[in-house]
């Protein structure tokens, strides 16, 4: 299988785990250290430098959205708050590391 495939499936997974955690079981660490791991390995292996600009964009937009305090909304406003930190503890650290492989490429151009 091609190490894109691979991050793609991981990336998946993160979300499916996200989400059932954000359901389930609200702010633990071990889940949250689960999805950072996966998110390390997404950022290395699944965004290519003709990607990289576009995740950018989708996960500052994303991180945004995660801050947003949607605890207002009776019920399920919590659940989605949980959702979408568990989210941004898989796309941070993917954001990191592709930000990091564009300053790179942007150093050793000349």
């Amino acid at each position: 299988m091609k190490m894109e495939k691979i991050g793609e499936w991981l990336f998946l997974l993160g979300v499916v785990i996200a989400i059932i955690a954000g359901i389930a079981m609200p702010n633990d660490g071990t889940i949250i250290g689960i999805l950072v791991v996966l998110g390390i390995i997404v950022g290395l292996l699944n965004i290519t430098e003709k990607e990289s600009v576009n995740f950018m964009l989708a996960s500052v937009a994303l991180l945004v959205a995660g801050n947003a305090t949607f605890s207002v909304l009776p019920g399920i406003g919590i659940v989605i708050n949980h959702i979408l930190a568990y989210i941004g503890a898989l796309v941070a650290p993917a954001a990191v590391i592709v930000a990091l492989k564009m300053i790179y490429e942007l150093a050793s151009k000349k």
